[in-house]
């Protein structure tokens, strides 16, 4: 069996003992591979499972009162989704598949064994999930107070930043295999604006396209003009407890 990309991603922070590691082996169940454009969970509807991403890509999404929707994350492989919702039995978004991916279940009575069991892991997974909170927090507050290319910025730097946790080392480019709509109803534009927005920073030279793949030219520039922070590549692991 290959290693979980959610190990992955936790060994980036912590090294994990053996019966840390088993014990994410032992919670994640069922593993499914979904077609791109399928829905995961629906907002709304019962839920008491929790998703580990082995590979490909989601997003979750809200739905507006107008019956439109506002993309509130991507999710990639190593990403644990569902956390928003466990303090309910009912999913808070949708999760829909945005290319073919690969899945594993995590129940939440699973997930409460592990927080009972593996005191150290536990915080672990919520320190992950506060800095995925605040890495939103700062991708919506650029929405209601930036331009138009500096949301695009923030959000192509935030996805840079996110996926270099389980790419294997450091990258300065990756597939994007999102709509111009699916971008849109992320940063609050439409696609025509998505467009024009994507050429004014090709021209300016922030970014390039070779097909679907994007690459930022100047990483550090470019983040100290929008003042992105990177939430992900260190999180503090001083203050959990000792590994028994």
């Amino acid at each position: 069996m290959l290693k979980s990309a959610l190990t992955t991603r936790l060994e980036r922070y912590l090294d994990l003992t053996p019966e840390e590691r088993d014990a994410l082996d032992w919670a994640e169940r069922r593993e499914q591979r979904v077609r791109a454009g399928a829905q995961v969970m629906r907002e709304g509807e019962p839920n008491d499972h929790l998703y580990i991403v082995q590979q490909g890509w989601l997003h979750s999404a809200a739905t507006l009162a107008g019956g439109g929707r506002q993309i509130l994350r991507f999710h990639y492989a190593g990403d644990l989704i569902g956390t928003s919702s466990i303090a309910w039995n009912l999913a808070s978004n949708t999760l829909t598949a945005v290319s073919d991916c690969i899945i594993s279940e995590l129940s939440k009575a699973n997930l409460g064994r592990i927080f009972k069991a593996q005191p150290r892991l536990a915080g672990l997974l919520y320190a992950v999930a506060a800095a995925e909170n605040v890495a939103m927090s700062d991708r919506l507050t650029s929405i209601g107070r930036t331009g138009a290319v500096d949301r695009l910025s923030t959000l192509l730097l935030d996805m840079l930043a996110r996926l270099r946790t389980t790419a294997g080392g450091v990258i300065d480019s990756f597939e994007l295999p999102l709509t111009q709509a699916d971008i849109g109803d992320a940063v609050g534009l439409t696609k025509v604006h998505v467009n024009r927005t994507i050429r004014e920073m090709e021209r300016r030279e922030l970014i390039e396209r070779i097909g679907k793949r994007v690459r930022v030219k100047d990483e550090k520039a470019l983040a100290a003009s929008v003042g992105f922070v990177d939430r992900y590549h260190e999180i503090a692991t001083d203050w959990l407890p000792l590994a028994a």
